[in-house]
């Protein structure tokens, strides 16, 4: 089920203990369990976890970095931290030399310098310029701005009512392109919370449309049909045309299937070039306008890519696959001056930089290293200059916090020093190999803080979300508590089975119709292999994730006694009642094969629900209230059946928070709530 690694966690205030829903008599064991677990209400953090999570929070993170087309100046976007050390969702934007870089200097739409959200910003062709969304007119309505960088104010130049994002100014400068949601009443995307309907319930969709912002009379025209819903978009060449990836309906549901058209910028004429078997993401223009390019896979989650690389005619027909047989998968694309392909790629729990040349499908590796390389936004790589060589990147891994760097790629020269005094809080990170069924599978071993090889210690399996995606070495944010598990005296392995990103698109779609069986034999390899390599208490090991990680999670303590704790996220405890319940059903397709009215024994052999009686681990369940991904009742349902059956358990579901949790105070409520969990059964 789709979610993120980053798209995680939890809540102090409004919760609900589902243990005290449900008062009715209990047996003898789940008294005594929620007697022991009373203290937890309010968790109190012992010291090493206070530093952990003092450490996540005070981290600076940086949501997109952007270098100008002529590879001069590099612009980046902050998010802030509030007096109590917290991210308090305002973001800024600064701006420096490459070359020769100096202060920083903050580009705003606020008079007065006050904090703000402003980012999501786009360079100009000639480097002048700086394009971004603001909401200093009003807080909380984002408007679209620019400015110029010899002098002056930023000018505002839309004033609409809705959601905005994704700003790129046209090849010749005269016009900017821009996401659209008019009237949105919410961001857009499924991971947010959603919004409780009642009454007689409709199908009401919000339609992102392509819109243009005329410069000269800033004017706004939305381009795109009003019943269809754009993902993402390129321009052409000669600002006649863009490339859009795009499908009618409900877009949170539908971009599973999306298809490729083009969209004239004149008449708004929109033809569909390509329909794909699989998802399609991030499609871009040939220098020449001849071709479009774009990554074609099986994916969890817009905006989570990951495939191969495909290229088809701008004018339609089959699509090539240039990358048949590469062990990566692809995670973003641009052409290269030369008609190259460059991309970003996830390799075997590494990011890489490549080229590919479309004519002879030859790879050549430019770059690759044990960490992650982003540029936020749209989630690229990286952010390249007109020569497709100089570059602006944020990087980070589990032993180095984010900070911005430029340069020609594998080069780069660090530019922001924002994190200078953050170290980790937790031990070293390894890169572990295993075999599995014939396949090699890869995943990272975090040794505890202050690790003694004299000793033995606990370890957590974290299974991350998806399925397709990949745990990198990546500085972790302030939800993520797997990390906070090593800072506070746990081995903690997190695998990249057989469904994720980083081994081939045969090793991606390798779970298909079978999820919790050949992905879980990687799993529990991957924990004989850690065993093996280390320390590791065999009688103390937990089992943790959210989203598909949470599933895992609730079909591992019904397929196996060897976890003696778990804690399960936003997991599925019922393939079969989880297709009507969530709002995102489309998904379901191409992992299952068929709806689950065509085929509903698929969906029955991988529900944790049917095994529920050789569940014995005690587990703590964790939901948002909100949730569209993985909805609440499947949290409920699971909790239900193991109170039933006799094993220690607990439900908490926080309040207003959707598959990814936004306060605060709910991320580090599941920190601390979860460690508590896995101390009583695991120390």
């Amino acid at each position: 089920m789709p979610g993120a690694p980053r798209i995680i966690l939890a809540a102090t205030l409004g919760f609900i203990s589902a243990i005290s829903l449900c008062a009715q008599e209990k047996s003898t064991s789940q008294k005594s369990v929620e007697a022991r677990l009373t203290a937890q209400e309010k968790p109190q953090s012992p010291a090493p976890l206070t530093e952990v999570i003092d450490t996540l929070f005070a981290t600076h993170g940086f949501e997109q970095a952007a270098i100008s087309p002529d590879g001069e100046k590099v612009a980046w976007v902050e998010t802030l931290v509030g007096k109590d050390g917290a991210p308090n969702g305002r973001t800024s934007i600064f701006i420096s030399g490459r070359v020769q870089p100096a202060a920083p200097k903050r580009i705003s739409a606020a008079p007065d310098a006050s904090a703000r959200s402003e980012g999501d910003l786009a360079w100009s062709p000639d480097s002048k310029q700086i394009a971004f969304l603001s909401d200093a007119a009003k807080s909380g309505q984002l408007q679209l701005y620019v400015i110029a960088l010899a002098g002056g104010p930023a000018k505002k130049i839309t004033a609409v009512k809705g959601f905005l994002n994704t700003p790129r100014f046209s090849p010749d400068g005269k016009t900017i392109a821009i996401l659209f949601t008019e009237n949105a009443t919410r961001a857009a995307g499924p991971l947010v919370a959603e919004t409780h309907e009642t009454g007689e319930i409709k199908d009401s969709f919000y339609e992102q449309r392509l819109a243009l912002v005329d410069l000269a009379t800033r004017k706004l025209r939305q381009l795109s049909p009003a019943d269809t819903y754009i993902y993402e978009y390129d321009w052409s060449p000669d600002s006649r045309k863009f490339v859009v990836s795009s499908a009618l309906g409900n877009g949170d549901n539908n971009w599973w299937i999306a298809e490729l058209s083009t969209l004239e910028v004149a008449s708004g004429l929109m033809k569909s070039i390509h329909k794909p078997a699989y998802q399609i993401a991030n499609p871009v223009w040939s220098p020449d306008g001849q071709r479009i390019a774009f990554i074609h896979g099986l994916m969890s989650d817009e905006g989570l890519t990951g495939g191969d690389i495909s290229v088809v005619s701008a004018t339609g027909g089959d699509a090539q696959n240039v990358t048949p047989d590469m062990k990566a998968s692809a995670s973003w694309i641009r052409w290269t001056p030369e008609s190259k392909i460059i991309f970003g790629e996830y390799i075997s729990g590494d990011s890489g930089v490549a080229v590919v040349d479309p004519a002879t499908h030859k790879i050549d590796q430019l770059w690759r290293g044990p960490e992650r390389i982003y540029t936020g936004g749209t989630g690229a790589t990286l952010s390249l200059a007109e020569d497709a060589r100089t570059s602006a990147v944020i990087r980070s891994s589990l032993s180095h916090p984010p900070e911005v760097w430029s340069g020609p790629i594998g080069d780069w020269k660090q530019l922001t020093q924002r994190n200078k005094s953050i170290k980790p809080a937790w031990g070293e990170a390894k890169s572990l190999e295993w075999t599995s069924d014939g396949r090699q599978v890869q995943g990272w071993l975090t040794y505890p803080r202050n690790f003694d090889p004299s000793k033995k210690y606990p370890l957590v399996v974290r299974v991350h979300g998806g399925p397709s995606w990949a745990v990198l070495s990546e500085w972790p944010s302030s939800h993520d508590f797997a990390l906070a598990l090593a800072g506070a005296g746990y081995f903690v392995l997190q695998p990249n089975p057989r469904g994720s990103f980083g081994g081939g698109e045969s090793f991606t779609r390798a779970n298909i119709r079978d999820f919790g069986y050949g992905d879980f034999r990687d799993i529990l390899a991957g924990l004989d292999a850690a065993t093996r390599a280390a320390p590791i208490d065999e009688n103390r090991l937990g089992l943790t994730g959210w989203s598909y990680g949470g599933f895992m999670t609730m079909w591992g303590v019904t397929q196996t006694k060897r976890f003696k704790a778990a804690v399960a996220g936003a997991g599925i405890a019922n393939w079969q009642s989880y297709y009507g319940e969530n709002q995102i059903d489309q998904w379901m397709i191409p992992f299952f094969g068929k709806s689950v009215y065509d085929d509903p024994d698929v969906y029955a052999k991988s529900a944790p629900i049917n095994f529920i009686k050789k569940a014995k681990t005690p587990t703590l369940v964790l939901v948002g209230d909100s949730d569209g991904e993985c909805p609440t009742p499947q949290s409920y349902e699971f909790w239900h059946a193991l109170k039933t059956v006799g094993t220690e358990t607990q439900l908490v579901v926080y309040e207003h928070e959707g598959h990814s949790f936004a306060k605060p105070a709910h991320q580090r409520d599941v920190i601390e709530r979860a460690l508590g969990w896995f101390d009583a059964h695991l120390k």
